[in-house]
């Protein structure tokens, strides 16, 4: 598994694992640490070829090494996963057919390029694939990001509920709204809140966390292994991200496999996920008072929750990796 993993990592990884059986699959990555063995297999199934130096200017390299690689493997399929420095590279490439998947909302003077340049796009949420089209590509794929709905389902048997407990995944960053949470985690006396995750707003979160007094119902837990973190998610009664900006948002499919009451903001692909009062609660960003309105309702009206609950983990179950691999097997 990549150290750095995000949405687009996962579905570098994941992807290729789950059609190993009817494809050959190499994955090309920048390097990024010197630690990191230039040659590797991903999980005894998948080889992966790192290239460049070690170090963070690895991705820049990216987009003028990968092209070379590329060329020695005489690929029938190049996949590129982000429209960043893969997708750069991309357009460098030379196969039969070129695939590129979207995964971010983020603006580029190079991005209209890039995404006009391959075979096929496909877009993780709806609302990307408007951004998309609007930059000149008339014809996009919507294909999620995915998650192991099993296994969430699986941990969901084996523990019990905490009253009163709230989860938060990702990272800690400005956009990510965590700051709009512990102040309406504030308002709520009986609620805890677990903050797994790390950034570079930690030290500064922590500090709301002690200016608003409450340090004794917050924990930060750091990044967690996918065991524990499914443990972490299991226990949880809300799992709650309030997100400015968001291309799609897995923790909340990952929450809504494990059994959680899902809150999210109105924001980029979240709606996609959440669906008002049917598989979750949609709250509008920066508002402290309606976000605690809306956990406390998750937290004390227990059908609501439970409505909630069982439609969103059913939902969720259309977005196991190998259904999303099985998307993705159709363009290949």
């Amino acid at each position: 598994m990549s150290p750095l993993r995000s949405g687009a990592e996962a579905c570098a990884e994941e992807v290729p694992l789950a059609l190993a059986d009817q494809y050959n699959f190499t994955i090309v990555t920048a390097r990024m640490r010197k630690n990191l063995p230039k040659k590797d297999l991903l999980q005894d199934k998948i080889p992966v070829v790192r290239i460049g130096l070690g170090c963070t200017f690895d991705k820049w390299l990216f987009p003028f090494l990968a092209p070379f690689v590329v060329r020695k493997l005489k690929p029938d399929v190049v996949h590129a996963v982000l429209e960043t420095f893969a997708g750069l590279a991309l357009v460098f490439c030379k196969a039969p057919k070129k695939i590129l998947t979207c995964q971010t909302t983020n603006r580029s003077f190079l991005k209209g390029f890039i995404v006009r340049s391959p075979d096929t796009v496909t877009c993780i949420s709806r609302v990307l694939a408007e951004t998309i089209q609007n930059l000149g590509r008339k014809s996009v794929h919507l294909i999620s990001n995915g998650i192991h709905a099993q296994q969430l389902a699986d941990a969901r048997l084996e523990y019990s509920r905490i009253p009163g407990s709230i989860l938060y995944v990702g990272r800690l960053e400005q956009m990510k709204g965590i700051d709009t949470l512990l102040q309406a985690v504030s308002k709520i006396p009986s609620a805890t809140l677990d903050v797994v995750g790390d950034g570079s707003q930690k030290n500064a979160l922590m500090k709301l966390t002690t200016d608003l007094g409450i340090t004794d119902r917050v924990r930060f837990l750091g990044y967690l292994t996918s065991d524990t973190l499914a443990s972490h998610y299991a226990q949880a009664q809300v799992f709650c991200g309030l997100s400015r900006s968001e291309a799609l948002g897995n923790v909340f499919l990952e929450a809504q496999a494990a059994g959680c009451a899902v809150i999210g903001t109105t924001v980029g692909g979240i709606p996609d996920i959440i669906e008002h009062e049917k598989t979750g609660l949609l709250v509008t960003p920066d508002n402290i008072d309606v976000a605690a309105h809306a956990i406390k309702r998750a937290l004390e009206d227990e059908d609501l929750r439970n409505r909630i609950t069982e439609a969103g983990a059913a939902r969720a179950q259309n977005f196991d990796w190998q259904v999303i691999a099985a998307e993705y097997a159709k363009l290949y």
